[in-house]
């Protein structure tokens, strides 16, 4: 874990860092996840999501699913992020990632500067907050992780996309395939998806 990383904000409360993935990305959905770890936690390769290859994100999310207090992870669909704008569809992933905790956090430590608050409990916006606090990071793994499932699953239903490989993001390959072949129903058509 780098320096810069707490596991809480502040001692003694159960905090839940939450972080989204695949805001920028034309296809599939928007993932979001809420953690709780337990106090103590600490692992050497804990770290912004972006920051790790594969191997080590799929490492720590069997480390973060067992040691975790509680973990959820949450999904809003490309028609929703459609109708209700990315922005507002990647809060409301958080939001249900949160539903779904076994544990209510007292503090919410969100990644970013934008959210809206959820129930009482109160909350922080922390810019880069996947590179500060050691919840959040685990959050933003968790999403990222389980998003690429996701798309990997989605890529065997429709092959000439790419998306094992470019996860849905607005890659080169992908647009080409988008000319090509046309937009799928996971396609974000609220999106820019050809140049």
């Amino acid at each position: 874990m780098s320096a810069l990383q707490a596991v809480y904000l502040q001692d003694g409360a159960l905090e839940a860092g939450c972080d989204e993935a695949g805001r920028g990305c034309l296809a599939g959905p928007v993932f979001a996840a809420a953690v709780i770890l337990p106090p103590g936690f600490h692992h050497p390769l804990l770290n912004d999501s972006k920051q790790l290859t594969q191997k080590q994100r799929e490492t720590l999310r069997r480390v973060i699913e067992q040691e975790a207090q509680a973990w959820a992870v949450a999904q809003v669909s490309p028609q929703e992020i459609d109708q209700i704008n990315i922005l507002n569809a990647s809060l409301l992933a958080m939001h249900r990632a949160i539903d779904q905790l076994w544990l209510l956090p007292q503090r919410l430590l969100i990644d970013g500067n934008r959210f809206v608050p959820y129930q009482d409990i109160p909350h922080y916006c922390i810019v880069k907050g996947d590179t500060r606090f050691a919840s959040i990071a685990a959050a933003s793994i968790l999403a990222k992780t389980h998003r690429d499932a996701c798309m990997d699953a989605l890529a065997a239903q429709h092959p000439g996309y790419g998306w094992s490989e470019n996860k849905g993001y607005p890659t080169t390959q992908h647009r080409l395939a988008i000319a090509r072949l046309g937009v799928t129903p996971h396609h974000r058509r609220s999106f820019r998806l050809l140049r």
